[in-house]
């Protein structure tokens, strides 16, 4: 009887383990978004807090990362159906020219960061990608997503902070 209990407590707590208690959550929440100077791919300077004043979202990816790749139509239709918003890639562990193809292929319509020791997303605290960091126009973090999204959701956190769409929902 008590190797099927030991048994039993391993499953329960394995279980508990590869479930978690949902999307992991960022210290960042709540707080202002950490402020950095970076060069997009087309080599131009960008610094967050000339971009502050409005809603931003922030999406870390890369060129090989799979669900990068499976979310990037449908961030491209958000992008182009967002009114108020700055919208910003940032490379995580990439190399330019595979990140320009993928710009390219997928015709992602905002502007993409190159952040090449990732101090930035060190900064941010990113553990995996695609994550996305939604902050509001004051510069505060509100909410961060990890794994690709579904329509509703990315709609949803967008418009918790205030982004306003033309015609779509």
């Amino acid at each position: 009887m008590p190797p099927l209990i030991a048994l039993l407590l391993v499953v329960f707590f394995g279980l508990a383990l590869l479930r978690g208690n949902g999307e992991p959550t960022s210290p960042l929440v709540g707080k202002p978004a950490p402020t950095f100077k970076l060069v997009t791919l087309d080599g131009k300077a960008f610094e967050l807090k000339h971009d502050l004043g409005r809603p931003m979202i922030l999406n870390f990816w890369a060129s090989w990362c799979v669900p990068c790749r499976q979310e990037a139509p449908l961030l491209g239709e958000f992008a182009h159906a967002a009114i108020n918003l700055t919208m910003v890639g940032g490379l995580f562990s990439d190399r330019p020219d595979p990140a320009r193809a993928f710009v390219k292929e997928f015709a992602v319509p905002y502007v993409n960061l190159l952040d090449p020791q990732s101090r930035v997303a060190i900064d941010y605290g990113v553990s995996g990608i695609p994550e996305t960091f939604f902050i509001d126009a004051q510069g505060v973090v509100r909410e961060k997503h990890s794994g690709p999204f579904t329509h509703d959701a990315l709609w949803a956190s967008a418009q918790s902070i205030g982004v306003q769409f033309r015609g779509h929902t």
